[in-house]
């Protein structure tokens, strides 16, 4: 399976766009010369002067069979633009209108109109929201998956909980590793209860958890709570939040360390109390 962060891909698709022939078999002419010349802007990463170029090349050819490309990498521009989030969604969100369109440009504009509508759904935009919900159930499992990933950064839990079948489908069924665990990460992001019951490979790390609790000043109940299987121990310490890890960084405390040193011991439990707050780290 291809990886879902396209970075490098973007890279990749832009060399060699520009040095073949366009999708649209036969297409030269003014139009093939202005989007050629947008590529090699966009590959410098002159956003402004590509954009200029393909709003050019629309205008002025309405009817070319260069169209659809120029959409993609307008809203390509658009999406590197801070503060274009919108235009730029809704230029990818024409292109993906179209049909016939190569498979590889449009994954690639799914997953830059994913992150755009979380952008703005961040920004308040709410009816980017069931956009957003709908991309789980998208035909492509690259979609799917890459949406999924990207609710569990929510801070609105609700709508990210909708994540939560699909990122158990990917631990249940996939067999890349790399996937798998961040699947998990992104459960414990969203819900760490929904990791209860995974079996590990050996039948040592299935017999001991790992249980963290974190309990903040003037609280009575832990606001995280996680329990997992000893050997997703850095999956648990990835799930505590980063500002309280950094915090105790400052105070001496390595919460890696920690956990590595309880595993090999018969300590049962760690607590660490700072300015109210209270971590409990244990074995069982």
């Amino acid at each position: 399976m291809r990886k879902l962060v396209p970075t490098s891909l973007i890279l990749i698709i832009f060399l060699v766009a520009t040095f073949i022939p366009t999708y649209a078999q036969g297409q030269s002419g003014e139009d093939e010369k202005l989007l050629n010349e947008a590529k090699v802007l966009i590959f410098d990463k002159n956003w402004t002067e590509a954009e200029k170029k393909l709003n050019e090349l629309l205008s002025r050819y309405p009817k070319s069979s260069s169209r659809s490309q120029a959409l993609f990498y307008l809203g390509r521009c658009l999406a590197e633009q801070k503060g274009r989030e919108r235009e730029a969604w809704k230029v990818l969100d024409e292109f993906l209108q179209n049909t016939n369109l190569p498979q590889t440009l449009v994954e690639e504009a799914e997953i830059t109109s994913i992150d755009l509508a979380v952008t703005l759904y961040n920004k308040g935009e709410v009816g980017f929201g069931p956009l957003l919900e709908k991309k789980l159930n998208h035909s492509s499992r690259v979609i799917r998956y890459y949406a999924a990933f990207k609710l569990s950064y929510l801070k609105d839990k609700k709508l990210a909980a909708r994540a939560v079948p699909v990122l158990k489908y990917i631990v249940e069924n996939e067999k890349d590793p790399e996937l798998i665990d961040r699947a998990k990460i992104a459960l414990l992001r969203i819900s760490p209860e929904t990791l209860r019951g995974i079996k590990e490979g050996s039948e040592s790390s299935s017999l001991r958890m790992i249980k963290i609790r974190i309990t903040e000043k003037g609280k009575k109940t832990p606001s995280v709570s996680i329990n997992l299987p000893l050997a997703l121990a850095d999956l648990a310490i990835q799930a505590i939040p980063d500002e309280q890890k950094v915090e105790l960084r400052k105070k001496g405390y390595d919460l890696d360390k920690i956990l590595s040193d309880l595993a090999k011991s018969k300590e049962k439990l760690v607590r660490i109390e700072e300015d109210g707050n209270l971590i409990e780290i244990w074995v069982e």
